[in-house]
């Protein structure tokens, strides 16, 4: 009982609507009615900018480190390792599913990327470091988040199952239906991608003006 509590908790948690927040307080709009009509960082970064797009993501990604270490509450699993890492995932999804279906929202959220990668670095900090690295790497270099968040997760399960061997079983299983998630929830992104129509992130605008020059 205690368990379910700790995981309605941590929906609850993931369901805040930070997007919606912002917009609403800084812009008097709600966020869904622009951009791709998502609640989550990669639209806020393309229709509000990337000063709001980051605030907006680092407090997603704050809802999904939260929402885990709520297994702190419960002391058996401070000395239970195998099932500690259990209520963790567990945590973590329930407050992935708020993001994604948010009660505050009309069940309307984002695609939930940030928020997943807030339960990793609760988690797994070293995976999550090398999963944000890629995203960065890509981000980068193609100024895409959808493309940065689809790499970036792709890296998760090769850390899991072959990097660092990871024997928990559900947590192998976790690695691969995120994985797998992300790059569905990203279909759309990816059309666009191919098409050269996916919106860029405001960022790097230094490097591109130079870049403009010199052509």
């Amino acid at each position: 009982m205690k368990e379910l509590i700790l995981v309605i908790c941590a929906y609850l948690i993931g369901s805040i609507p930070t997007a919606l927040l912002v917009s609403r307080k800084f812009f008097g709009i709600d966020i869904r009615d622009y951009g791709s009509g998502n609640m989550g960082a990669t639209n806020t970064f393309r229709v509000l900018g990337s000063k709001y797009g980051t605030i907006v993501m680092i407090i997603d990604i704050l809802k999904g480190v939260t929402a885990v270490a709520l297994f702190n509450l419960l002391p058996f699993y401070l000395h239970h390792e195998l099932e500690r890492t259990n209520l963790m995932i567990c945590l973590g999804l329930s407050a992935v599913l708020g993001h994604v279906f948010p009660i505050y929202a009309n069940f309307k959220g984002g695609k939930g990327v940030a928020t997943l990668f807030g339960m990793l670095l609760a988690i797994q900090p070293i995976i999550a470091v090398s999963c944000v690295g890629v995203f960065l790497l890509v981000l980068f270099l193609t100024r895409y988040v959808s493309l940065s968040s689809i790499l970036g997760a792709v890296m998760l399960p090769i850390c899991v199952l072959w990097i660092w061997n990871d024997d928990v079983v559900l947590y192998r299983v976790f690695a691969i239906l995120v994985a797998a998630m992300v790059v569905l929830t990203h279909q759309k992104n990816i059309g666009r991608i191919l098409r050269g129509v996916e919106s860029r992130v405001p960022i790097l605008k230094h490097r591109d003006r130079r870049k403009s020059r010199r052509k």
